[in-house]
């Protein structure tokens, strides 16, 4: 398995909107993409350690079949799709991948 992670930061000044945009638009436009087995976007938890880094806006977790799928996900036209209808909005991104 492929484990993607990614966290987006917003721009201070990006439309109250533009997390809960980010999300639909990723749950929407991402699920599809051949070789996904599971996918989650949401809000930080908020959790209260010190250990736990809760300052970016969104969150995503997708777990592909393999690496091969990893590359498909990232060049897949809704995969671009949903870049391109949110990057505006963003103002860092940071992606932590592992495989098991």
């Amino acid at each position: 398995m492929f484990i993607h992670h990614v966290y987006f930061w917003l721009k201070k000044d990006a439309p109250s909107t533009a997390a809960d945009q980010t999300i639909a638009d990723g749950r929407r436009l991402l699920g599809e993409i051949p070789g996904v087995k599971h996918l989650w976007m949401g809000k930080p938890a908020m959790t209260p350690r010190d250990v736990v880094d809760n300052s970016y806006d969104v969150g995503l977790c997708v777990i592909l079949d393999d690496s091969a799928a990893h590359d498909v996900y990232q060049t897949y036209p809704t995969h671009l799709d949903f870049i391109a209808r949110n990057k505006a909005s963003w103002d860092r991104v940071r992606v932590f991948d592992f495989v098991e």
